[in-house]
């Protein structure tokens, strides 16, 4: 299979629920993007323990390269807001400067201080996308990360 996009539905059900897990996505500090291939296949429903960063499917085919560290960066200007029952999460666009990474098709958001490492969001890229000692950059799209609709 390939990389896609979604967000990983018992993670967020722990946020919401009992389980008490702690994301918090207005953070600047605890929130992080980690570039994976195309080689990995997101299961959205997978256990707390196996939606994280470094566990699951997480654990393989993370991008490396001159200028990008293994585990991504913090993402800042991070918003958490609602407009007409739409709840929107954004961020800046991060960026990855003076790097050299091959293949880069796959954004892991997560959860940098809890553990396990929580995977919140997987971003497709639509391409792979390589640098060589130049800038990779994630525009992110007008409408942010993701979406939920809270209407019915």
């Amino acid at each position: 299979m390939a990389i896609s996009a979604g967000i990983f539905v018992n993670n967020i059900i722990a946020a919401l629920g009992s389980a008490n897990l702690d994301i918090d996505l207005e953070s600047e500090t605890e929130l992080k993007v980690a570039l994976f291939t195309n080689s990995v296949t997101p299961d959205f429903d997978a256990s707390t323990a196996n939606a994280a960063y470094g566990a699951g499917v997480w654990n393989a085919n993370e991008v490396s390269g001159t200028g990008y560290t293994a585990g991504g960066l913090v993402i800042t200007s991070t918003t958490l807001t609602g407009s007409s029952g739409v709840m929107t999460f954004d961020s800046a666009d991060p960026s990855w400067a003076s790097s050299t990474i091959t293949n880069a098709r796959g954004a892991l958001i997560y959860n940098n201080v809890l553990s396990p490492k929580s995977g919140i969001v997987v971003a497709n890229l639509g391409a792979d996308y390589s640098t060589s000692n130049g800038t990779l950059l994630i525009q992110v799209a007008a409408g942010g990360w993701f979406n939920v609709d809270l209407v019915p």
